[in-house]
């Protein structure tokens, strides 16, 4: 699975992306991660990005230009032109494709579509918007040579930025990809009871002279009592 990123803020993934889970899913190469700068793709000395909206209104919008040099860059792993209809004519990379862009207003993001995602594409492009969004014609372009593009929201929320959401897909996304989690049963939806409480060692933890204790039927061996407490706890937290 290929993640392509593009973000006029590329400092803000080194950390997390280069972390636990998902570095050593990089090290092993189940997934592949890069950070696209959009400035590099900016026409001008100044690495304009944004500019004002027509119409008026608050805010900036990051302007078109760029973000389609920018894809057609990624989509040809070549030069840094505009999108090129003549240049991107295989199918199969079309149909393996999806490309992402982040708006509150977007189709909710679940877990059924980041396993999904992990599943029916090999390249997932996202643009991480900013200010006040992106010009919108980029869908356009892009819808035009074949690409499928989807709008998503993380949450009912309004982020100040998309590299939050992105690194959201990110995680969960990879996740479903065959090996890195190391096994299959590590996936949380795969597990007796999404969301009920767990324990570990020690078994009595006493603190200001209080005993917390584990619950009794995890320590039994009883799987099939351990079963129903499980359903019940997950019937309490729903």
């Amino acid at each position: 699975m290929k993640f392509d990123i593009i973000t006029i803020f590329p400092e803000a993934f080194t950390s997390y992306l280069n972390t636990s889970i998902l570095k050593r899913a990089q090290e092993k190469r189940l997934i592949d991660i890069h950070i696209h700068n959009l400035r590099n793709f900016a026409g001008d000395e100044r690495r304009t990005v944004d500019g004002r909206p027509y119409g008026g209104g608050p805010g900036m919008v990051l302007k078109i230009e760029p973000i389609a040099r920018a894809i057609g860059s990624i989509l040809r792993n070549s030069k840094p032109e505009i999108l090129n209809s003549k240049q991107i004519q295989n199918t199969k990379l079309k149909k393996r494709t999806k490309i992402i862009l982040f708006s509150a207003a977007g189709k909710q993001f679940d877990q059924k579509m980041a396993r999904d995602l992990s599943k029916n594409y090999d390249r997932i492009v996202m643009i991480a918007g900013h200010y006040e969004g992106i010009d919108e014609r980029i869908k356009k372009i892009i819808s035009d040579f074949g690409f499928r593009i989807s709008d998503l929201s993380v949450g009912p929320y309004v982020l100040t930025g998309g590299e939050l959401p992105v690194m959201v897909v990110v995680d969960a996304t990879s996740r479903h990809v065959a090996g890195v989690l190391g096994k299959e049963q590590s996936l949380e939806e795969n597990r007796l009871g999404i969301g009920v409480p767990a324990y570990t060692r020690p078994e009595n933890f006493i603190w200001r002279r209080k005993n917390y204790r584990v619950p009794k039927v995890l320590l039994s061996g009883d799987h099939a009592k351990i079963a129903v407490w499980r359903r019940k706890h997950k019937r309490q937290s729903d």
